[in-house]
Order: structure tokens, then sequence, then C-alpha cells
């Protein structure tokens, strides 16, 4: 009888283990409910954040540090996406594009970030990736611009549109199979293998832009391609702006947003837009947030909500 006992208060022992191991969740997002968020945001000439803050509705933040909450870590694209790995009481926004399997990219306003929910519109967070090349007479040669010319064409077609969905983003256009296009492109028959194009701009650009030049290279007599992205502003300045006749200057010149109309200072025909792309809220991997909404993000990069548990009791 004792033996019996005995067994029964050893069997209630684990059995109370197991319970409190059932609930290990719960208490480890008690624990989490109390982490301070770590709010991380790109610089004023980021297109990414000018998307992020107009899209939330926190318009005043884009061009302006001083709304924000006291304390935010300012970072690029890269750098945002490698803090989301290690910090895990961190939030950001990257580009759509950019996203992998090392962090979490949130829903927001309840519908998950995707190439579908861009295309149908129900994904609230998305921009334009656009592009700008220089004016007609601003190219050193013939050749370059002729070479300009065909890379564009090469962007809009389907070969184009493929290379930029695979890449995360969604084609705006698809023309025709290059294969038929080139020849419209002479230029393409030649050797160029002695000519480099430059490219920069918008760093959220910058995996499809080097993936654009590495399916275009081949097709076009093995042209250099040359990608430096540095942000949405320098995409204006290097190829029409203040910086296109200088060491900085480049061929094309990427945006992840509109182009003010100050920026618009070329032919009409010397922009256009090469995709739509979703802006991601993301966290790190162990965060259990599924879900965020405008205003909770208004109110975190404004300091109003400090707590990842002001988040999680809304979900």
């Amino acid at each position: 009888m004792k033996k019996l006992l005995v067994s029964m208060m050893i069997g209630l022992v684990i059995l109370a283990g197991c319970s409190s191991a059932n609930n290990g969740d719960d208490s480890d997002n008690d624990g989490f409910a109390n982490e301070k968020i770590n709010v991380y945001t790109r610089d004023t000439s980021s297109g990414t954040r000018d998307g992020f803050m107009s899209g939330i509705g926190f318009k005043e933040a884009a061009t302006d540090d001083s709304v924000l909450v006291s304390g935010f870590i300012t970072n690029n694209n890269a750098a945002i996406m490698s803090a989301m790995t290690t910090d895990i009481s961190g939030i950001g926004y990257v580009s759509l594009a950019s996203v992998n399997n090392t962090v979490k990219a949130l829903s927001f306003e309840g519908v998950e970030a995707s190439e579908a929910n861009v295309m149908n519109d129900t994904y609230g967070l998305k921009r334009p990736f656009n592009w700008m090349r220089r004016s007609d007479g601003d190219f050193a040669n013939e050749r370059e611009r002729d070479l300009t010319l065909a890379f564009i064409a090469f962007l809009e077609s389907n070969d184009g549109a493929d290379v930029i969905n695979d890449e995360g983003a969604t084609a705006v256009s698809s023309t025709g199979n290059w294969a038929t296009l080139v020849s419209e492109y002479p230029v393409c028959e030649l050797d160029n293998s002695d000519v480099t194009l430059n490219f920069g701009g918008s760093d959220s650009i910058t995996r499809i832009a080097e993936a654009l030049s590495a399916a275009f290279s081949p097709r076009c007599g093995n042209v250099n391609t040359v990608n430096n992205h540095t942000g949405s502003s320098d995409g204006y300045k290097r190829a029409q702006g203040e910086e296109k006749d200088g060491i900085n200057g480049v061929h094309i010149g990427y945006a992840s947003r509109p182009f003010t109309d100050a920026e618009k200072v070329g032919a009409e025909d010397t922009r256009g837009q090469l995709a739509w792309d979703a802006i991601v809220a993301i966290v790190h991997n162990d965060n259990p947030t599924t879900n965020i909404t405008a205003q909770q993000l208004v109110e975190i990069y404004r300091g109003d909500i400090t707590t990842w548990g002001e988040i999680l009791d809304a979900q």
C-alpha cells in the first residue's frame, strides 16, 4: 500500500511538471511582454522610409527624425535585416524583395505581405520601384546611350519581368521576348566587353538591379555592369542631378519611391517604373507577434507604445 501511495505521489509530481511545461509558451510570452521595443529605421534619404512612413500615416516622419521615439537606431536595409536576426526585441522595416527566412515578416492590417497581395491591392504597404536614365545629351558617347536604352528595353521585356519577379518584386511590364526585341538594338550585336554601364540609387533595389545586370550582359555583347547603390535620393542626383558628371555619375539611377517634382527635370521618357514592391515590418523569428496595424506602427515609431505586451494584448 505504501509503495502504491509513493507511486501515485510520484505520478502526480510528474503530471504537475508536465502541466507546468505545457504552460511554458504562455510564461515565455508573459516574459516577452515586458520587453522594451527597440526601434530601427532607415535614414531620411531612404525611399523605403518614405514609403513606410507615408503608408502607415506618419508622413512627417519620412524626413524628420525629431518626431521619432528617442533612442531609435538608424541602419541601412542590410543592417536592419541583420539586426532582426539577433535583437529579439527589435522591429524594423525592409523591402519584401529583401525578406528571407532569417527574420519574421509581419502581416499588415491582417494581410500577408506577398506578391499576390501586392498585385490584388489587398496589401496596403506597397511602393513603386522606379528608374531614371541620363538625358540624351549627357552620355559620354552614342554607344553608351544605345546600351542604356537596350538595358531599359530588356528590363521591360518578358525576360526582364521574369528576373524581377524571381527577386521578389512584381514587374509592371512584359513587352515581349528579348530574343525578338533585341533586333531593335543592333548595339547588342557588338562586342561590348570594353564598355561599362553604371547603376546606382536605392539600395532596396540592389538585388533586382544586380540580377537584371547579370541577365542582360550576355544578351548584349557582354557589356560590363557595376552596381553601387547608396539610396533613392542618389538615383536622381547621379543620373540627372548634381553628381551626374562626377565620379559618382551613373547611366541609370533607381528609386524605391516616386520621383519628386523637383527631380523630374529630364524628358518624360528618361524615367519609368519597373516594379511594385511591398514594405514589410520585420521582427526576430522568436518574436510571438504575427500581425501589426498602421496605428500600432505609428505609435511604436512615435514612442507611445514601448513594450511588446501592448502589441500582443491586441492580437
